[in-house]
């Protein structure tokens, strides 16, 4: 399985952009593993330090919304 952001030339993750954000969040609210999203290392970091930056900024929740 090849990491999308490497296929497709992506070096930056932005945190304002929560719609991207949203995918590699879980329906309880957990940021979902590589394994399930398919990214390689490095951009597995970048995604969960945008999703931690947006949380507290309040721009995604902490919790699942039921």
């Amino acid at each position: 399985m090849d990491c999308y952001f490497c296929k497709h030339n992506i070096q930056e993750i932005d945190f304002k952009n929560t719609a991207m954000l949203r995918s590699f969040i879980s329906g309880l609210g957990k940021i979902k593993p590589r394994k399930k999203t398919g990214t390689c290392a490095k951009h597995q970091r970048k995604i969960t330090t945008a999703i931690k930056r947006a949380r507290h900024l309040g721009l995604l929740s902490h919790i699942a919304k039921q």
